[in-house]
């Protein structure tokens, strides 16, 4: 029996079913997966390649990044794959592969913006202790903490995924294997995987979510005593990138998986998951590199080398340093 369930295949709907719109899913994924790509990757290398950027701020926007990559190169290759097939289908192994790298980047992308939002913190509320609360040590730790506690949480839905029976329908409603209509498909007591599904929600998801809010209240609190407006508009756009992130992100992701399974409809599902999964990865360098010129800065310096050429000569522009 088990076996048997190894070998076969599940059918993907897809994001649309309806065949006049593949070309223009095709082209449309395609095009955020490359910026997406591009921008992380971009956002990624130039952290790690300036000095400028070795702050606990920029250090966790680098991990940001790396799990943004995770993310979707975890679902849109195999779905634009799909969309040039006449079939769309995925191995069970695939399948619990795509479960396991996409409840890993979920679960590490939301504690990563909660451990931005705690960083902010540390750096309006409490500035000359900020050096200590986020040291260098402190940062790697908690980062690293971050990545295990996600690969973890993803090992044990992962495995008992694997366990289950597919006996009927073996058409997955959806563009990729995400838990929820797997368990929806199986023919097997799924009572456990939706009770500890249901408790990583609340605890990563809510809990996440409540220490942003808790963080951005003292935060709030503080600007407000700060009696010069510059000094309000300054401590404001530290968090403006982050805020807006955090916004997009789990005003989608807590829709999907924060209520009750009466309320499930898996095609709206569909277009809300693309957002938080797809879509919100390929804006977070956007957001981060336009609303940011310590970020802007750096690149600029960094690709201001080979900015134009002429006959016989290369000129090179040498940037000034922008302010932070």
């Amino acid at each position: 029996m088990k076996n048997q369930t190894m070998e076969i295949e599940f059918i993907l709907v897809g994001i649309s079913s309806l065949p006049e719109l593949r070309l223009f899913l095709l082209v449309f994924f395609l095009c955020i997966y490359v910026t997406a790509l591009v921008g992380n990757s971009l956002i990624f290398f130039t952290i790690c390649a300036s000095q400028q950027l070795h702050t606990p701020m920029y250090f966790l926007l680098g991990n940001l990044s790396a799990i943004d990559l995770l993310c979707t190169s975890t679902i849109v290759p195999k779905m634009l794959a799909n969309l040039l097939s006449q079939k769309a289908t995925i191995s069970f192994v695939g399948c619990m592969a795509q479960i396991y790298m996409f409840t890993w980047a979920l679960v590490s992308e939301v504690l990563f913006l909660a451990l931005m939002a705690f960083d902010r913190y540390a750096a309006i509320c409490h500035p000359l202790h900020y050096p200590m609360i986020m040291s260098s040590r402190v940062c790697i730790g908690m980062a690293g903490s971050i990545w295990a506690i996600g690969i973890s949480n993803s090992a044990v839905h992962t495995s008992l995924a694997i366990h289950l029976s597919f006996c009927n329908s073996l058409i997955i409603d959806h563009f990729f294997c995400e838990l929820p209509p797997i368990l929806k498909l199986s023919c097997s007591d799924t009572h456990l995987n939706e009770t500890l599904a249901l408790c990583a929600d609340v605890i990563f998801g809510v809990g996440s979510c409540s220490l942003i809010l808790i963080s951005y209240g003292c935060i709030i609190k503080t600007i407000l005593r700060i009696r010069s407006s510059e000094g309000k508009k300054k401590a404001f756009s530290t968090c403006s990138s982050h805020l807006t992130v955090v916004s997009l992100y789990y005003s989608t992701a807590i829709y999907t998986y924060i209520r009750p399974t009466s309320n499930l409809s898996l095609e709206r599902d569909k277009i809300i998951t693309a957002l938080y999964s797809v879509i919100i990865p390929m804006l977070n360098p956007i957001i981060y590199s336009f609303r940011n010129r310590e970020v802007k800065g750096v690149l600029k310096r960094l690709l201001g080398w080979t900015s134009f050429s002429l006959p016989g000569r290369t000129v090179s522009i040498h940037l000034k340093n922008h302010p932070s």
